[in-house]
């Protein structure tokens, strides 16, 4: 927990500009506020359909905070079960660890925009009848074009090991980032922020 708190605020570094996100939907546990300089050490979990990209992007956090942070994919990996589930959590326990903190990215929508041509909602000869009147009978037509958003969400998770419970969770969204690690940067920044703001987390 600590470790990734401590990411984040180090990612607010890194996205002054370009690929921005906002907060869609926040929850937390009314009973739970973290005083991180009393954790020790969080699992850091990215759940992307691609291993490479979720191995980069795991890695990209553990990189940037040491030896504090352990990427998920040495302890979960693809041949899990749920069989595995209780050696796994003693595992976790035994190894000291905090909590979790799951990202991933949970939707993307496609938003297809018409956008006319030049500074006005309509071509400039609808601004006269005279104009429009002529243009019209000559089948003169200045047509927009469209264009097609995307819409990224993606979801962060907190989960205290020693209660055993979900005690933060939040959605974000993102249009057109330009690439995944840019988004997931972005997803982090608003995401501490908040955290913050509701005096989710002190000590930071």
């Amino acid at each position: 927990m600590k470790s990734i708190l401590g990411l984040i605020a180090a990612l607010c570094l890194l996205t002054a500009c370009g690929t921005s996100a906002r907060i869609d939907k926040s929850w937390r546990d009314p009973e739970v506020s973290v005083d991180v300089s009393k954790l020790n050490k969080v699992l850091v979990v990215a759940l992307l359909n691609s291993e490479a990209n979720r191995r980069t992007t795991e890695d990209k956090l553990v990189a940037m905070l040491g030896n504090k942070a352990v990427p998920s994919y040495n302890i979960l990996t693809k041949d899990v079960t749920k069989e595995d589930e209780a050696t796994i959590r003693e595992k976790i326990k035994n190894d000291g660890f905090d909590g979790i903190v799951i990202m991933r990215l949970a939707d993307v929508e496609k938003d297809r925009e018409y956008v006319r041509d030049g500074a006005y909602p309509y071509p400039f000869y609808y601004r006269r009848f005279w104009g429009y009147y002529w243009n019209a009978w000559n089948a003169y037509y200045n047509p927009g074009y469209y264009r097609t958003t995307k819409t990224y969400t993606v979801e962060t998770n907190v989960y205290s090991l020693i209660r055993d419970k979900l005690i933060w969770s939040s959605t974000t969204k993102s249009v057109d980032p330009s690439n995944l690690d840019k988004l997931m940067d972005a997803s982090a920044k608003v995401v501490f922020d908040e955290m913050k703001k509701q005096g989710f987390i002190t000590g930071v």
